[in-house]
């Protein structure tokens, strides 16, 4: 198939979701670049979670290496751990449901205490 862009800019090769989703775990498995660990459910929380406790200025920035806060960013990034335990309510392990239980609990509240 030909690639063409759309009048946005976007492109476009013709081919169906699928067939480009598995395009891309091809081209995944060929990557030879350094390996990051396995992404699952819980390491996409902890991510999360660092990223509010960079916000929150509690952690060091990795790209800057300096804290610095962003309530706003924090905020936004609590909400979305908030969104993801509604979303998910039911189709989570009890590890899972209890470990994102925690983590919200414990940036809110972190959150408050910086607020104040």
């Amino acid at each position: 198939m030909t690639e063409e862009k759309d009048t946005k800019g976007d492109l476009h090769t013709g081919k169906s979701a699928e067939e480009v989703a598995r395009d891309y775990d091809s081209a995944k498995r060929q990557d030879s670049g350094p390996q990051l660990p396995k992404m699952d459910f819980s390491m996409f929380i902890f991510s999360l979670n660092s990223s509010a406790l960079v916000h929150l200025g509690l952690l060091e920035d990795p790209s800057t290496g300096r804290k610095s806060k962003n309530n706003a960013a924090a905020k936004q990034t609590i909400d979305i751990l908030g969104m993801l335990e509604q979303k998910t309510r039911g189709n989570l392990t009890k590890e899972e449901e209890d470990m994102l239980k925690h983590i919200l609990y414990d940036l809110r509240l972190m959150y408050v205490r910086e607020m104040k």
